[in-house]
């Protein structure tokens, strides 16, 4: 069985709010692999919106994205892409 990991570091201002976590939850569901998000030790389901709310992250913090399966490279490779593309976000300065 196929595995992949890496680790991301959000630069959205406002972080893992419901929108991004939404997001994120939506693309991981299109994958059959297993994929899990880690931040400081606390493990998600990343095709829970719950759970991944519950990570709290802030701008900052550094996430590890794991996945286990058939397409699982794929999976990281979306969400990763995700985070680095700040999830569309257009962060204005106030």
């Amino acid at each position: 069985m196929a595995h992949a990991e890496t680790t991301v570091t959000l630069t959205n201002k406002m972080g893992l709010h419901a929108r991004p976590s939404t997001q994120i939850a939506t693309t991981a569901s299109r994958f059959s692999s297993e994929i899990q998000i880690t931040k400081d030790g606390q493990v998600v389901d990343a095709k829970s919106v719950l759970e991944l709310l519950m990570l709290a992250a802030e701008c900052g913090s550094d996430l590890v994205i794991e996945a286990t399966g058939g397409d699982a490279k794929a999976a990281v490779a979306a969400i990763a892409e995700l985070v680095t593309g700040r999830f569309g976000e257009l962060d204005v300065d106030a």
